[in-house]
Parts: C-alpha cells; sequence; structure tokens
C-alpha cells in the first residue's frame, strides 16, 4: 500500500483571527507541520498586511471578525490583487453559511472546533490545488480534450493520466511524494496500490516519448517522482 502521510512544500499560510487561543493553536501546528504562518486579528489589519504580499499561498480567515465578516474580507483582498486560495473558519456550519463562503471566493469552509491534522491536510491539499499546471519545456495540458500537448502534437489521457500530469506539471522540477500523486489522481479513500501508481506513471512516460518530448519523470525510489526537463 502506498504511505498515507501528507507531504508538501513549505507553505506560507496567512491567518486572520481574532480569537487568541485558537490563533496560537495555528501558529504551533503550521509551525509543527514545516510551514509559516502570518498573523492578524482584524479585516483592517488583514487589508494592511495581505493584500499586496505575493508570498503567501493560503489564506484561513475567520467569518466572525469584530470588524468585518471573513467572507466580505475575502472578496476585499481579491479586489486588491490578492489571488490565494482562501478557507474559512466559522462556529456556524449550516448550509447557508457555507454556501456563502464558497460564493465569497473561498475553496474551503472548516467548522470548529476543528481537528488540527484534518486543517493541515486541508490547507495543503488548497495549496496544491491552486498551483496550476504550466509549460514545461512546451508542454502543455488541455482540460477540454484531456490531451497532453506539444507544439502541434497531442496525446489523449485517461482522466487519472491527466490528473497525474496536472500535479508533475505544478510542480516541476521538484520531488512529489507519492501519497500526494495518489491524493490527486484517486478519490478520497481509494485503495490504490504500488503496482497502479507506477503502471500509470509507464503510461505518462510512453505518451511524453510518442509527443517527442526531451522531459522525463525521474523515479526516487520509494519515494516519488520528479518531472525534468533537458
Amino acid at each position: 500500500m502506498i504511505d498515507g502521510s501528507t507531504a508538501t512544500r513549505e507553505l506560507v499560510v496567512a491567518c486572520v483571527e481574532d480569537d487568541p487561543g485558537i490563533t496560537r493553536l495555528l501558529e504551533e501546528c503550521l509551525t509543527a507541520a514545516g510551514h509559516t504562518g502570518v498573523f492578524a486579528n482584524s479585516g483592517a489589519q488583514a487589508l494592511r498586511r495581505f493584500a499586496e504580499d505575493q508570498r503567501i499561498d493560503v489564506l484561513v480567515l475567520d467569518v466572525g471578525l469584530p470588524d468585518m465578516d471573513g467572507r466580505d474580507l475575502c472578496r476585499v483582498l481579491r479586489a486588491n490583487g490578492q489571488q490565494a486560495p482562501a478557507m474559512f473558519l466559522s462556529a456556524v456550519g449550516q448550509v447557508h453559511d457555507i454556501v456563502q463562503g464558497f460564493a465569497s471566493g473561498g475553496l474551503d469552509y472548516v467548522v470548529k472546533p476543528f481537528a488540527v491534522p484534518e486543517l493541515i491536510a486541508r490547507i495543503e491539499a488548497l495549496a496544491r490545488r491552486s498551483a496550476p499546471p504550466g509549460p514545461v519545456e512546451g508542454l502543455h495540458l488541455d482540460p477540454e480534450r484531456f490531451a497532453l500537448c506539444l507544439g502541434d502534437e497531442s496525446q489523449l489521457l485517461t482522466p487519472t493520466e491527466f490528473r497525474l500530469a496536472a500535479e508533475l506539471l505544478a510542480h516541476s522540477g521538484h520531488l512529489v511524494r507519492r501519497s500526494d500523486l495518489v491524493n490527486a489522481a484517486w478519490v478520497p479513500g481509494a485503495r490504490v496500490n504500488g503496482n497502479t501508481l507506477d503502471t500509470y506513471l509507464h503510461r505518462l512516460r510512453r505518451h511524453l516519448q510518442a509527443l517527442g518530448s526531451d522531459v522525463t519523470i525521474h523515479t526516487v525510489r520509494g519515494v516519488g517522482y520528479i518531472l525534468r526537463g533537458t
């Protein structure tokens, strides 16, 4: 079986929370997970600190801030150029409130009290989802056709192959752990063994060869894979 542990690059997470106890908890759990937390305790302070800070990978916004609704804060941050993916924290978990959170630009909504491991996993998942696949040695993905393309040539992919290619392209030049590839390509809870993942990556290598690409998928045995150009 694939190791189920979560691993990702170091993230800068901007947290807007007015409860000192929750702020301390967020700081401690982010540090323990190898990430950096930056903090504000009001909407006004968050706008001063975070609106133009392009280092931020994920926003964690309390809905019930003392000076504004966190959902309104998200809208203003977006209008001012902050495009990091946003997660809302709230003591209220009614469907109407959650829908409003997504409508205001959030990509996740966590109800207090929360389990720390789940919160960290959700933050890391948001960061992975936010990184768009970019061109690597001319490679790009066509989401309408589920195709891997190089110049005028293309290779049609299965949905699973497409999601694996997207994850590797989004982190080209960096190690992507086997567990992260499984989480990206298969539904939560799917039982995926090592041979299954290796088979799909072999297929991706054949697609790259068919395109005439010099890009390779390098194996770090027992750990993960790196997409590399020439």
